[in-house]
């Protein structure tokens, strides 16, 4: 437990320390971490900190440029690339969303969030991968059989689930965001059946269907995990949600910089740090206003650590009309609602201005230059500003490959 005499809060947004980062959190306590919990940490978890570390530094290699304006040269180094880490992930967005181009259709989305009982947290930490992959499966499951209810929608809708599991105190709080079409191709696969205005599906129903369902499939699947869980955990009401989000693009493009690219905290949320402790700023969500957390470091890390996900889980996976195995139904849909509204101005914009707009989200509070910093490719365009001037000018001198974190 942290000492609440060494953790405060107010309500002064406060005014970050521009040198610290989330690398600087790791180098400076990343030692006494391991050397408290090394004995049991997760593969995973050792991973994060050594790539963490590294990022950005001449250990991983870069490239040295000279500038054509006033002959400094400078390094660039490359990124670690970890999913956890916030400063990476700019060119595999680009590459993301890229693949998602066919998949945004022109009609009104719902955001829905599934929440899970507090019973259930001290499971979802030992049995990450089975609790996890269940929950997002049960309740994406949940959506599609009550949207093929006549009364409901009577179609198919498009999917995208996406794991989260803190909260903005860094706190272990396992929860989905899913976002839903709102309407779907009907079973006969010949109309596009469109939700009926801010109403997709029955809220109470749902999340009494989710925990009913993930109950069960815990004990058929697991039944010693399912033996483990405290009782109570089936006897509380569990809560999930069901928002009209808005309409094309738009809602795509704010739930996607919102829930898929996220990491648990960002550096912009770090403000400052001291030998023993570390300080950085959370959204009080009741409150509706930013308060200050501090804690050890050894604490920071631990809750930090605590939502990073273990190699080879997929933090988005896409149900319905957007799962793999549904393509041609996805394609379909496309051509439904073309016909439907030849004149709907909502039509996708270009993918190019979509990147657009996604880079200015996902900018927001991170160093410029750092969110491009994980591409490879070395041309005109890509070719980085001069530190020194702020040439764009500049040639490339010296590349020191890649190299992988021991």
């Amino acid at each position: 437990m942290v000492d609440p005499i060494l953790c405060s809060t107010n309500t002064q947004q406060g005014h970050r320390n521009d040198g610290v980062e989330l690398a600087d959190v790791v180098r400076r306590f990343g030692a006494e971490y391991r050397s408290r919990y090394g004995q049991v940490m997760m593969p995973s978890h050792e991973r994060a900190l050594s790539d963490i570390a590294a990022c950005c530094t001449e250990e991983l290699g870069g490239r040295r440029y000279r500038c054509d304006d006033c002959d400094e040269s400078f390094w660039r180094y490359h990124c670690c690339r970890n999913r956890a880490c916030p400063k990476c992930h700019g060119t595999q967005t680009k590459q993301w969303l890229e693949k998602r181009e066919a998949e945004l259709l022109p009609c009104d989305y719902f955001h829905s969030v599934v929440t899970t009982p507090p019973e259930l947290r001290a499971a979802f930490g030992q049995h990450q991968k089975l609790l996890y992959g269940l929950l997002m499966r049960v309740s994406a499951q949940a959506v599609r059989e009550l949207c093929a209810v006549k009364r409901h929608l009577g179609a198919m809708p498009g999917i995208l689930s996406v794991l989260h599991t803190w909260t903005g105190e860094l706190g272990f709080h396992p929860h989905v965001h899913m976002l839903v079409t709102g309407g779907g191709v009907t079973a006969d696969g010949e109309h596009w059946e469109p939700a009926r205005g801010e109403f997709l599906v029955p809220v109470p129903v749902l999340s009494r269907k989710i925990a009913a369902e993930f109950r069960d499939a815990l004990k058929k699947e697991n039944p010693e995990v399912f033996a483990a869980v405290p009782t109570a955990a089936w006897r509380r009401e569990w809560v999930s949600f069901c928002k009209h989000y808005g309409h094309g693009n738009d809602a795509v493009l704010n739930y996607l910089s919102r829930y898929v690219f996220r990491t648990a905290i960002s550096n912009a949320r770090i403000l400052d740090m001291d030998d023993t402790h570390v300080t950085f700023r959370f959204k009080d969500r009741n409150a509706g206003a930013w308060r200050t957390l501090r804690l050890p470091g050894i604490e920071f890390l631990r809750r930090f650590l605590q939502h990073v996900l273990p190699r080879g889980f997929h933090k988005c996976r896409y149900y319905g009309l957007w799962h793999s195995s549904k393509r041609d139904l996805a394609g379909r849909a496309w051509l439904l609602l073309i016909l439907q509204d030849r004149d709907d101005a909502s039509v996708p914009m270009s993918i190019a201005d979509l990147l657009d707009l996604m880079r200015k989200e996902l900018t927001d509070g991170q160093d410029p230059g750092a969110v491009d910093n994980d591409d490879d490719a070395d041309d005109d365009r890509n070719r980085p500003r001069c530190p020194h001037c702020g040439s764009d000018r500049t040639t490339l001198i010296d590349d020191r490959p890649r190299t992988a974190v021991t």
